[in-house]
């Protein structure tokens, strides 16, 4: 069984560094590849094999111009040849639009790495060429710290892995944004005139930008949203089950409220009852007072004080499961007891 598992990294400032160094390797063999087809093609010439395109940069990396690209994995720019050639000859199947060149600025960094060199343990993920060395100490730079321990098993076979800054655009949106909050305000205050706020160019200006802001932050939600609900459709379920959450009052803590409100949990259910309409996908809606995390999957009984930080639900028939599967399981059978 073929399992996908998306798992977020925590590295350094020496590991994120090197890892923006080979997702600029990636982009540029991408473009380069892609650039020499194009080429190609307005010449009159054949299609362009990514085999003899990997090995006309292999001599493009041992020019003095592009001597920087020997410190980077040579795995890393192969796969991005290849994903050109696969892209531009998807395009003339008519299976896609053609291929347009990386932007730097707009394109989400990302690149591959070999899934016979990539290792995993419980805490850490090893990375291929990070570090050289064979020192210790030197060699510590290719495990980068993983955000859930235990999640990846170690004892599999690896197909595809790629890493890519998915979260990095947001984050960084999220930090303009409460910059210029706090711009604006200082400037109402400092132009304030009497009980009155005198709104200038300036806070205009600012507060425009705000709104480009807010706009673009909603936008990246909703276009993952779409995503996820998209992927959800497009496996052709008999049936999908989801939870009637009481997201007003988890709206009410404090501490959730935030989390809570970016997750746009009525725009998805909403989307996921549109898709699945057209796809006569049966929409199942559990009541809000199951017990989808609570219930035993095994002997049905019910843990009543289960807590929130509760992450691992331990039941004395001996059940030892996370609790977010285990709900998952429960959801699974309380839909194929209403699916027509």
């Amino acid at each position: 069984m073929v399992k996908a598992i998306k798992v977020m990294l925590i590295p350094n400032n020496v590991q994120k560094t090197k890892m923006f160094q080979y997702a600029g390797a990636s982009r540029f063999a991408y473009n380069w590849a892609l650039a020499r087809e194009k080429e190609n093609y307005e010449k009159g010439g054949k299609f362009i094999s990514d085999s003899e395109l990997r090995k006309e940069f292999t001599k493009l990396r041992h020019s003095e111009e592009y001597a920087w690209l020997l410190n980077i994995s040579n795995n890393v720019t192969k796969q991005a040849i290849k994903d050109a050639c696969t892209a531009y000859k998807n395009f003339f199947k008519g299976l896609q639009k053609f291929p347009r060149f990386k932007s730097k600025k707009r394109s989400m960094p990302k690149f591959y790495q070999d899934n016979v060199k990539i290792q995993f343990s419980n805490t850490h993920v090893k990375f291929e060429g990070f570090s050289s060395s064979r020192k210790a100490n030197k060699q510590k730079m290719n495990w980068v710290r993983l955000a859930e321990h235990g999640r990846i098993p170690t004892d599999v076979k690896y197909m595809n892995p790629r890493i890519s800054f998915d979260g990095l655009k947001v984050k960084k949106l999220e930090k303009q944004k409460r910059r210029l909050q706090r711009s604006i305000s200082r400037s109402y205050e400092k132009n304030k005139k009497g009980e009155s706020y005198c709104k200038t160019n300036n806070v205009i200006k600012k507060e425009k930008l705000l709104l480009k802001r807010n706009h673009r932050l909603t936008n990246i939600r909703k276009n993952y949203l779409n995503q996820t609900i998209s992927e959800i459709v497009n496996r052709k379920p008999r049936f999908i089950c989801i939870e009637d959450l009481n997201v007003s009052g988890m709206m009410e803590n404090r501490h959730l409220s935030k989390a809570v409100q970016e997750q746009g949990f009525f725009w998805f259910r909403k989307q996921l009852e549109h898709k699945c309409g057209d796809k006569g996908i049966q929409l199942i809606v559990a009541d809000r007072f199951y017990p989808s995390s609570k219930l035993c999957s095994c002997c049905g009984n019910i843990k009543k004080d289960l807590k929130l930080s509760d992450r691992v639900y331990r039941c004395a028939c001996g059940n030892i499961i996370d609790r977010d599967f285990q709900a998952s399981i429960n959801l699974k059978a309380y839909g194929e007891r209403f699916a027509s």
